[in-house]
């Protein structure tokens, strides 16, 4: 019934699209870096001490609870309350658990251990009951009161301490991040109660799949009260994504908006976090030893010592997480650094004055200091660059005014140092220090310790190299290549017009190196200048070594910053650098930034199909098989064009106006525009991609059916086709009212998947009695002629009319689309019916309900459309106009349905509304 209808070069067209949909998806799922996290361990048995809440509140939220985390002696201690630390609460996200508060719970208790337990955080964490927040809004706005419910109780836990504390921090994890963004939104929620937000693979920007109106709504409440209360909002925030690992939520998703100039504001990649410098995926964030490590140091660094609580000046947090966060100078946090610092603890001073110097400490009995002159390097160079292997936290580099050979003081040039995996590196630009007269590198004595300090002076020009990237529609086949001869320590290689989200690029650096015997490290660094998204890559050389470039967020318009490749070298190596387009990270761009609009595209072209299959039935008289009016149907050039029109004309003042006027919502190609997502050909690209899902699911459903109806043939063979095709059966009433009552009481979705069901077995049924009068039919023709005329004898009468065998095939084939299109109907319903369901124990009826509506209008049009066959309607003064609507139907759902997923059914509803309305008309 499906395959034969399909023309060979349509079939070879959508395997094809199939492959490059594979292509797009496996880098998705499997195109990053393995897994470096560090599990992270407890040391002693992990307790959760139920915090007891006012009666109120625990009867207001039956399935919501509050724990305090504990292990050991810790946890016997503290359950004898009141409690003496600082308050940290952690908020789970989608499915999430609050037993996920252990990783940073128990390291942040070893550092208090440390440390004597002179300052100890006290870790809670909220049971949310594992929701599927991601799924379903509706429960959004009650966490977030739950939540100040919570902090007010945390606050009582210390009520009559020393030190008590005032505010609280909160990490919050997923959707959890949102809901403490949420708490600023309360009318009666006190700024003053959070003093600290750190979210992880937070998605702030935009739901993932916004399945449901209360997700979007939650998030525009959130989203603009920040932006317009930018000035008043003092709490500072930090959002850490995972990367290209974290394939559930897109990291530039994760990206606060920088509200003014003055921001507290942080968004960063796990990738480029110093120390920790690993992707991670969704789940790993919560417990990524590199990552926790570097939270709980930063927690422990934000102390008031006056106060035992985390500090309340906004500068010093911003500075703290600044120096854990964004870059790392290899040194301890100080909150005001010694500038000056003392340099004659030896009376080795060692001079030093060619350009480029290398020297290996190993068993040194003395501290050394080598200096180096800068009046004359000044004339020739522009740059000094320094490194060292020495990863300890002392000061390493220093700047001397005015000295000949040795200084007493010097200007402690280490803070500006950067922290790599296995070096710290300087990079000074030699007239921005007119005043300095050397340089002094300090070396340590050391024993049973080796480790090298290098440091040359350079032109930037020669170290400086531009690179333009290969162009987007290349697909790999050329390349651009760059040779590093001149045997340096360090490189910048400017990637020019690189800066969409759409570009992806494959580079191959190649090492050589010459009489090396020790294995050598290079390390690559990708830095986005726009955000802080930077990746590093660490080669042994000589080697081949393969970089992904692509983006987590577009360059800003007003933006004029290059994104460049920091290469840290060996001076006994040469590279070369070889650059191209990398067609299936390129797929993989597409899927991960436009992935979630698929479904559509793909009821677009179901309904581009099911219009043609309505206008065949007015014009012909009988229905068309599904996939052949997919292939003739379904073209991009008619939804496109009007999309791209309507965007253009929204330009013009005057047709805002008239589209305001009719409260028409906001394209959603001007919401991908805002949100810099938008690819050139994403759409077409969406389109074949929906068409293909279409074109294969069509056939899923034809494959499925004749299945089902084997197995009804081989449990309960019907004697004939339908004698009594009436549109009103007498049990349709008392089942679409049973069904409504179902949808009011409990959940819509529920009420719509059971009327769904109902549908596909009266198909399987009317599939059942074709296959089964064929079978009769080559066995017995003479039963076939006497079934025809007993049909015709009935049609001429005054009896109900009955169904003959070609006219049931017709009505099969529309019947297939219909259920096809319903299909993606009853699966944007179903997270809200999969939350009531994990939630049944604590309310039977879903509350908010966003399927309740649709089920009310969906439920009735199902069951006349489920005894609807064409032969009643084909006659119907409706069926033309009916057969016109689902194309603009179908350039709606792309204009409006796209980022709004939610909406989509209410588009297929019009055509199968005006389909049942047929038999009336």
């Amino acid at each position: 019934m499906f395959l034969p209808s399909v023309s060979l070069r349509s079939l070879a067209f959508y395997a094809f699209m199939v492959l490059m949909a594979s292509l797009g998806l496996w880098d998705v799922f499997f195109g990053f870096e393995e897994n470096k996290c560090s599990m992270s361990y407890m040391f002693e048995y992990p307790e959760f001490q139920k915090i007891q809440l006012p009666k109120k509140v625990a009867k207001r939220y039956p399935s919501y609870e509050l724990y305090l985390y504990g292990e050991g002696s810790y946890a016997e201690e503290h359950k004898i309350l009141p409690l003496t630390g600082i308050p940290v609460l952690f908020l789970p996200g989608n499915a999430g658990s609050y037993k996920q508060v252990r990783s940073m719970g128990s390291i942040a208790l070893r550092k208090a251990e440390d440390i004597d337990f002179k300052y100890h955080f006290d870790f809670f964490s909220v049971n949310f009951n594992e929701e599927l927040v991601a799924l379903y809004g509706g429960s959004l706005q009650k966490q977030t009161k739950f939540v100040h419910e919570c902090i007010k109780a945390i606050l009582q836990l210390y009520k009559g301490q020393e030190f008590a504390p005032k505010s609280v921090a909160i990490i919050g994890h997923s959707m959890g991040g949102l809901v403490a963004r949420a708490l600023l939104t309360l009318k009666n929620f006190k700024q003053d109660l959070l003093n600290l937000l750190i979210t992880q693979a937070t998605p702030h920007v935009a739901p993932v799949m916004p399945l449901d109106r209360f997700i979007t709504d939650f998030y525009m409440t959130v989203n603009n009260y920040w932006i317009l209360n930018a000035r008043h909002i003092n709490l500072t925030t930090l959002s850490v994504a995972g990367g290209f690992r974290d394939y559930q939520v897109r990291s530039g998703l994760t990206f606060l908006p920088k509200l003014s100039h003055h921001t507290s504001a942080l968004s960063v990649v796990s990738s480029a976090v110093p120390k920790t410098w690993v992707s991670t995926d969704h789940l790993s964030i919560v417990w990524c030893k590199q990552l926790q490590l570097t939270t709980i140091r930063a927690f422990f660094d934000l102390i008031d010592a006056d106060t035992k609580q985390i500090t309340q000046d906004p500068k010093k947090k911003l500075s703290v997480l600044n120096h854990h966060f964004i870059r790392h100078p290899a040194k301890h946090f100080e909150e005001k650094p010694a500038i000056i610092s003392d340099l004659t603890v030896t009376p080795l001073w060692v001079p030093v004055k060619v350009s480029k110097w290398s020297y290996v400490a190993y068993n040194e009995s003395d501290n050394i200091y080598f200096t180096f002159p800068l009046a004359n390097h000044r004339k020739i160079y522009s740059h000094a660059y320094c490194q060292s292997t020495m990863l300890d936290t002392n000061s390493w580099i220093f700047g001397c005014i005015n000295s000949t050979s040795m200084c007493q003081q010097g200007v402690d040039l280490s803070w500006k140092a950067e922290l790599l995996p296995t070096i710290k590196s300087l990079t000074l630009r030699l007239q921005d220090y007119p005043s300095l007269s050397h340089l002094v590198v300090y070396v340590p004595s050391v024993h049973g310790s080796k480790f090298v300090v290098d440091c040359e002076f350079f032109i930037k020009e020669t170290r400086s190299i531009q690179l333009h990237v290969t162009h987007l529609f290349s697909f790999g086949l050329s390349s651009r290549t760059v040779k590093l001869n001149t045997n340096g320590l360090f490189y910048n290689i400017e990637l020019l017009n690189f800066g969409q989200i759409y570009q992806a690029f494959q580079v191959n650096v190649d090492s050589k190196c010459s009489g090396v015997k020790e294995e050598i490290t290079s390390i690559y660094k990708l830095h986005i200048p726009w955000s802080y998204e930077d990746s590093l890559t660490i080669a042994q050389v000589p080697s081949s070594t393969e970089i992904s470039l692509k983006l987590h967020v577009a360059q800003p318009d007003n933006d004029s910053h290059v994104a460049s490749l920091k290469m840290y070298t060996s001076s006994d190596c040469e590279y070369e650098v070889t650059i191209k387009t990398s067609f299936p990270q390129i797929l993989g761009q597409v899927v991960r930034f436009h992935g979630g609009a698929l479904p559509a595209y793909v009821v677009s072209s179901i309904l581009l199909a099911y219009g043609g299959q309505l206008y065949s039935l007015f014009s012909a008289g009988h229905c068309l098989e599904y996939a052949t009016m997919l292939d003739k149907e379904a073209k991009p050039y008619k939804v496109d064009p009007f999309v791209i029109m309507i965007k253009f004309l929204l330009g013009y003042q005057w047709f805002k106006e008239i589209w305001d006027a009719l409260l028409l919502p906001e394209l959603d190609v001007i919401v991908l525009t805002s949100q810099s997502m938008c690819f050139p050909l994403v759409s077409l690209i969406l389109f074949l991609f929906g068409t293909c899902t279409a074109h294969w699911g069509g056939l899923l459903w034809s494959t499925a059916l004749r299945l089902l109806s084997s197995l009804w043939l081989t449990l309960k063979r019907p004697s004939e086709l339908p004698k009594d095709i009436r549109m009103l059966s007498p049990h349709l009433p008392l089942l679409t009212t049973v069904l409504i009552v179902i949808s009011w009481v409990t959940c819509g979705a529920l009420a719509i998947l059971l009327m769904y069901l109902y549908y596909v077995f009266k198909i399987v049924h009317l599939q059942a009695s074709v296959t089964n009068f064929k079978n009769s039919q080559t066995v017995n023709p003479k039963h076939s002629r006497r079934s025809d005329k007993r049909c015709n004898q009935h049609k001429e009468a005054a009896h109900p009319p009955c169904l003959s065998a070609s006219e049931a095939e017709d009505s099969l084939r529309m019947h297939s689309t219909v259920a096809t299109l319903l299909a993606w109907v009853v699966l944007l319903c179903v997270p809200s019916l999969i939350y009531w369901l994990k939630n049944l124990r604590y309310y039977f009826k879903l509350n908010p309900d966003p399927c309740k509506p649709l089920a009310f209008i969906l439920i009735p049009t199902i069951a006349i459309l489920g005894n609807t066959y064409n032969v009643s309607i084909k006659s119907s003064k409706l069926l033309k106009t009916t057969s016109q609507f689902p194309l603009p139907l179908a350039i709606g759902v792309i204009a409006f349905g796209s980022t709004h997923l939610y909406r989509v059914p209410c588009f297929v509803f019009v055509p199968l509304a005006l389909h049942a309305l047929c038999n009336f008309m």
